[in-house]
C-alpha cells in the first residue's frame, strides 16, 4: 500500500509541474528546478539553488485539534520573504503545490499574501515591494502538520 501512495504523490507532483512549467520568462521558459529572475527588465532562468537574492523561511506559529472539525489537526505557519540585495524586489511569484492545504480551502485561511487562481503567491497590493535588506512575512493555517512546499517562481529586482 505504501509503495502505491508514493507512487500516486510523484505522478500529482510531475502533473502539477507539468502545469506550471515551462514558465514564461521574458523570452525565456524556464524549466522545473528555475528561477525567472529579472534584473532591470532583463530575464533569466537560473537554477534555484543560485538565487541567493531572496530566501523564504517557515516557522510553525502552532498546532491544534478541532473538535468542530471532526477533530481534524491544523497547524498555523508564518512564512518570511527575505530580500537580502542593496535594491528592493519589485515583485514575487512564490510557487505551490498539493502541500498547501488550506484549513479552509479558502481565503480566510490565508493572510499577508494574494493567492492566485493557479496556486501561485504573490505579493498583496497594499505590499507593493520589499526594501532592500527589508523582510515580508504572511501566514496560513493548513489541514495536517505537513508544512506547505514553496518555492520562488519568480523575482523582479
Amino acid at each position: 500500500m505504501r509503495p502505491i501512495l508514493i507512487l500516486l504523490s510523484l505522478l500529482l507532483t510531475i502533473a502539477f509541474a507539468s502545469a506550471i512549467f515551462p514558465y514564461q520568462c521574458g523570452p525565456h521558459n524556464c524549466q522545473f528546478g528555475q528561477v525567472c529572475r529579472i534584473d532591470k527588465g532583463v530575464c533569466n532562468c537560473i537554477p534555484i539553488n543560485d538565487c541567493h537574492e531572496v530566501s523564504l523561511s517557515t516557522k510553525v506559529i502552532g498546532t491544534w485539534v478541532d473538535g468542530s472539525r471532526g477533530n481534524k489537526r491544523f497547524t498555523q505557519y508564518d512564512i518570511t520573504i527575505t530580500n537580502n540585495l542593496n535594491t528592493n524586489i519589485k515583485q514575487i511569484y512564490i510557487d505551490t503545490d498539493y502541500t498547501l492545504r488550506l484549513r479552509d480551502h479558502s481565503n480566510n485561511s490565508i493572510w499577508n499574501v494574494n493567492l492566485l487562481p493557479n496556486g501561485i503567491l504573490t505579493l498583496p497590493s497594499y505590499q507593493p515591494s520589499i526594501n532592500a535588506h527589508a523582510s515580508f512575512t504572511f501566514g496560513f493555517i493548513l489541514e495536517g502538520t505537513q508544512p506547505a512546499n514553496l518555492n520562488v517562481l519568480s523575482v523582479s529586482f
